[in-house]
């Protein structure tokens, strides 16, 4: 299918200056869109997107409003569909893959146009008079240049530009909410919690100080954890068999999948918010789920599925019973949709035990006292990749959820995010520079 596309690079690996300028020219592109206001917009409450815009990476009220939110349904419903034999793709094949991302980026692009007509005539964000379709347009263009900047980071930087633009978007949020001195009405104030942290103790304010203090905490404790865990990884020792004495390790991360089943099941619960509080604006309170004034979910599917004050309440004396069940059934909703998206991401991405063993027997690797066989080498992966799989989703759905819980300085999700996603980051990097330090290390791993 002929879909217009960015043109790759002719070289089969580029250097790390090259990806290193591509990477920096689309994060500038990226925040001055997001400083471009939508021409035509409203009054509107756009704080109440606040979760949202730091999910699908972006700014609400500015031209890429729409953010990753395209993108990231287009790979979620394409996914359920392959990984249900519904449409039946090939994913080990290159035509087959080539036919996926056809289809994924003609979805991601209807997807632009159905939440931008969806964004506007239900009143998310809200068109001056006679001004509704121009507010599409935008909405929609802005929606094609993330596609297009996605695929620019894709083939020309580091990493994806999906995990790009939550990590500067979560990065921005986290600077703001731990130094922000600007208030709700453009007045300097302690809005950070560094700031309110030092103030309130300043004036005797013991409970303030004290939930300033744990947010900070929980945000750092968080970090550490991650880190930490990003380590553990299962080591698989191969040979070359042509190159007597020649061995490496194949590690296989306890986040297998990475930070893929947070994003997916992330962006999934913002959509329900975003459908609920799109619902209410036209219809009232339904069984989506009821809002404050704040934009906080109080009633319905979006209260169950939103993260209650739990730590904060019990340091304000405000908590109350219903908090418990509310974190559980959040909890489990974060554990279990990282687990079902951790499983589908491996079956469909070409990470499963038999593609990982046709890629190590190609390369002419295989295990120290078995034979050369995908077959024998497949029947040793799959004891560790499908519970790496299980196990590392049900982690990110755990870590996400406590920090939002804990109250982090960011939502718990986003923060998470940001911190798998530099770090991924940083090894991309790090790899790419060795390469350029040694280039009979590049002719290895292409072999």
């Amino acid at each position: 299918m002929n879909l217009p596309e960015v043109a790759g690079p002719i070289e089969k690996k580029l250097d790390f200056k090259t990806k290193l300028k591509w990477t920096l020219i689309t994060l500038s592109c990226f925040f001055i869109l997001a400083n471009v206001p939508l021409y035509g917009l409203a009054s509107n409450a756009l704080a109440r997107f606040e979760y949202l815009s730091i999910i699908l990476g972006t700014e609400f009220g500015s031209i890429i409003s729409l953010g990753i939110g395209p993108i990231v349904m287009a790979s979620i419903i394409l996914q359920l569909l392959v990984g249900s034999k519904i449409l039946n793709i090939n994913l080990s094949d290159p035509e087959g893959k080539k036919y996926f991302q056809g289809m994924q980026k003609i979805l991601a692009i209807l997807f632009c146009l159905f939440e931008a007509i969806v964004y506007v005539v239900m009143r998310g964000l809200e068109a001056m008079p006679g001004m509704a379709f121009i507010m599409i347009f935008q909405l929609f263009i802005g929606g094609i240049l993330i596609i297009f900047m996605d695929e620019v980071i894709s083939k020309w930087g580091f990493g994806s530009g999906v995990s790009l633009f939550i990590a500067a978007g979560v990065g921005w949020h986290l600077f703001a909410g731990a130094f922000g001195f600007i208030g709700a009405e453009g007045q300097i104030a302690a809005v950070g919690k560094l700031w309110v942290l030092i103030s309130s103790i300043a004036m005797g304010d013991t409970v303030s100080a004290t939930a300033a203090a744990v947010a900070v905490i929980a945000t750092i404790l968080v970090f550490l954890v991650v880190v930490y865990t990003q380590s553990i990884k299962v080591e698989v020792p191969l040979s070359l068999g042509r190159i007597r004495g020649f061995s490496i390790k194949w590690p296989l991360n306890f986040f297998y999948t990475s930070n893929i089943p947070v994003i997916l099941t992330a962006a999934l619960l913002a959509n329900i918010q975003l459908l609920a509080k799109l619902a209410e604006s036209k219809f009232g309170a339904t069984i989506l789920g009821q809002f404050s004034p704040e934009g906080v979910p109080i009633s319905g599917l979006a209260s169950w599925l939103s993260s209650p004050p739990l730590l904060e309440s019990i340091i304000r004396g405000s908590f109350q019973y219903a908090y418990i069940w509310q974190s559980l059934v959040y909890m489990l909703f974060m554990i279990g949709g990282s687990i079902l998206f951790a499983v589908f991401w491996v079956k469909t991405s070409g990470m499963d035990a038999a593609n990982q063993a046709r890629q190590i027997s190609a390369s002419g690797l295989q295990i120290p006292g078995f034979r050369q066989d995908p077959r024998v080498l497949e029947a040793i992966l799959n004891r560790y990749i499908m519970p790496l799989t299980v196990m590392g989703g049900a982690a990110v759905g755990l870590l996400a959820s406590a920090a939002d819980l804990l109250g982090a300085l960011v939502r718990g999700t986003g923060l998470l995010l940001a911190v798998m996603i530099i770090y991924k980051l940083y090894e991309d990097i790090s790899q790419q520079h060795a390469y350029d330090m040694y280039p009979a290390l590049k002719k290895i791993i292409a072999k």
